[in-house]
């Protein structure tokens, strides 16, 4: 199973739409996974109707019309991985401690919202990733996203993926 991560997309603020190199990715993913921040309702449309499977959440700058179509978190079980989508966690400091104790059941916790690329495990084993932004790097080097594959139910092949800049 082939899984595309993003968060972060602040469409159009950021961007006028997706890089095509991350709508490849999404053609190629079983499962899309956007942990919020949004912005306007029609990126969800595009990817609902693009995607095989879609799980996404609600961010911060994310309205009512987001607000109402996706869960503040969200949980599936893919290929035996128990997966979480949350916004925010908080603070690094402490993000280990905190996510352990708010997400016992889960094996990977996706989030967003500080546009800064994570991956690490905490000390009971969950799994932190953070895909950055495609659209909209801060003080970033660049843009970035994630893929990752689920094979004998544990989570493989995680890869950060740098966006060229945009002129």
């Amino acid at each position: 199973m082939r899984l595309l991560i993003v968060a972060d997309t602040h469409l159009p603020p950021r961007a006028k739409a997706l890089p095509d190199q991350v709508w490849r990715e999404v053609d190629a993913a079983d499962v899309v996974v956007h942990a919020g921040d949004w912005v306007e309702v029609a990126l969800l449309d595009e990817l609902e109707a693009r995607s095989k499977r879609l799980i996404g959440v609600w961010g911060n700058n994310d309205g009512a019309d987001l607000r109402a179509r996706l869960p503040e978190i969200a949980r599936a079980e893919l290929g035996g991985v128990r997966l979480a989508v949350v916004h925010e966690t908080g603070g690094k400091q402490g993000r280990e401690r905190r996510c352990d104790e708010r997400f016992p059941d889960t094996d990977v916790l996706v989030f967003g919202h500080s546009h800064i690329p994570w991956d690490t495990v905490t000390p009971n084993g969950l799994r932190l990733l953070n895909p950055g932004s495609p659209t909209d790097r801060r003080r970033q080097p660049f843009c970035t996203y994630q893929t990752a594959g689920i094979r004998d139910g544990e989570l493989c092949d995680v890869a950060l993926h740098e966006l060229p800049l945009r002129r």
